[in-house]
């Protein structure tokens, strides 16, 4: 095993800006100030994604009420062409990296036009094969969430892609499960690592869960990148805000994953740096139990093994039953063969 390359942490705004350049800045700051890598929000045309009468998720019917269709949720929340350069380049002065979920195609042109390197697929595009078509033609890197989906679609998902002209080692696939929150029984981190092994792509965890616990676990068993949902204050008004942390714990995961980055090592057994000088006083040397004469016989009754092991190591303990005492020795003192 060799040592993990670093987390690319997205912190993920999503429409928890609520339509508001000024709270996407706000957002943005936050994000930089957590340590995030990345800040991705959701490009789209309200009415290339959604009928007038497609209706609103279980979840967001608790969190906006089950008045109106998803279209009316979605105009009140999409930002427009304008709003993405300004965001885009504010990302650029913050120095954190701008992506967006493209949800149709003219979002895509919009996107790529804004030069984005990294084409974040959202779990609902992985059945759109001319979206895939369209996402693997630009050559681009690809992460795409595979929430909702069986192993068979995600290899569908992948071939189009490839197909396209999207090489392989550009493709990062996110484990994600798509209710918001996601309850812990349903998480299913293994299956992020059944996803690598099956297709041999980079895995990332896309989470959805109330807390921090799945994101780190997920940094554990492997994943190069995590995408956490994340407002500037969970009692807003919107669909997602109330399964999203807030700026505080975005940047207690953050630090939870660096640190977990850290403790991940290698993978070769041996002793750190800061244990080296523990062994002397934790382990153990051959001692005398009681006072010996020269040339008396060494054995059970006579020696044992004590702190601190700076003499004869206790595993030698056979090797020196039956040996003759080469001097008289103190009670507890080391023994010399």
């Amino acid at each position: 095993m060799t040592k993990i390359k670093r987390t690319y942490i997205i912190a993920e705004a999503g429409v928890n800006h609520n339509g508001s350049v000024d709270i996407a800045k706000r957002m943005i700051d936050a994000a930089v100030r957590a340590g995030a890598d990345a800040i991705k929000f959701q490009t789209f045309v309200p009415e290339e994604i959604a009928c007038g009468d497609a209706p609103k998720a279980e979840y967001q019917k608790r969190t906006t009420g089950s008045k109106g269709s998803q279209l009316d949720m979605l105009r009140r929340l999409a930002l427009d062409d304008n709003a993405h350069r300004r965001l885009f380049g504010y990302c650029g002065r913050k120095g954190i990296a701008f992506l967006s979920s493209p949800f149709d195609m003219q979002s895509v042109d919009l996107l790529n036009g804004l030069g984005i390197k990294v084409f974040k697929i959202p779990s609902g595009e992985i059945t759109n094969l001319p979206y895939l078509q369209k996402v693997g033609g630009l050559k681009k890197k690809v992460i795409m969430s595979t929430g909702m989906a069986v192993m068979e679609e995600i290899d569908r998902a992948l071939k189009a892609l490839i197909k396209a002209g999207t090489t392989k080692r550009n493709i990062t696939l996110l484990h994600c499960n798509t209710e918001y929150p996601t309850p812990f029984e349903d998480v299913n981190l293994l299956a992020m690592v059944a996803m690598k092994k099956r297709f041999g792509v980079q895995v990332g965890y896309s989470d959805h869960t109330p807390g921090i616990e799945a994101s780190v676990a997920a940094v554990a068993l492997g994943a190069e990148v995590i995408e956490k949902h994340f407002t500037l204050d969970k009692k807003m008004k919107g669909p997602d805000h109330k399964a999203s942390l807030e700026p505080k714990e975005l940047a207690a995961m953050v630090a939870a994953i660096r640190n977990i980055e850290k403790s991940l090592g290698n993978g070769i057994k041996r002793p750190s740096p800061s244990e080296i000088g523990n062994r002397a006083i934790a382990r153990k040397s051959i001692v005398a139990s009681r006072d010996i004469k020269k040339g008396e016989a060494l054995s059970e009754e006579n020696i044992t093994a004590k702190r601190p092991g700076t003499g004869l190591d206790p595993m030698m303990w056979y090797k020196v039953i039956g040996r003759k005492a080469r001097r008289n020795f103190r009670a507890d003192e080391q023994i010399e063969v």
